[in-house]
């Protein structure tokens, strides 16, 4: 899947989801440390777990962050 992110740095989140774990997730842009980060973190990890832990993180006094959009990549992508 292929989400566009609305209100960070990065432009873009792709990652594939296999029976209910997210796999090979990609940010483009963004701070590349930080997003390789969290890549590595929930490889492998159930979707639920991802959304749980990521959701409602914020990026300075941004209303979002790249974790936050990635959750709600998440939930749009089971909710399909």
């Amino acid at each position: 899947m292929t989400y566009k992110t609305q209100g960070v740095c990065s432009s873009q989140i792709t990652f594939d989801i296999i029976d209910n774990k997210v796999y090979n997730l990609k940010f483009t842009g963004g701070c590349n440390g930080n997003t390789q980060g969290v890549a590595a973190l929930v490889e492998g990890m159930d979707v639920n777990e991802v959304i749980k832990r990521t959701e409602g993180i914020r990026c300075g006094f941004r209303p979002t962050s790249c974790p936050d959009q990635l959750a709600q990549a998440l939930k749009q992508a089971i909710s399909q």
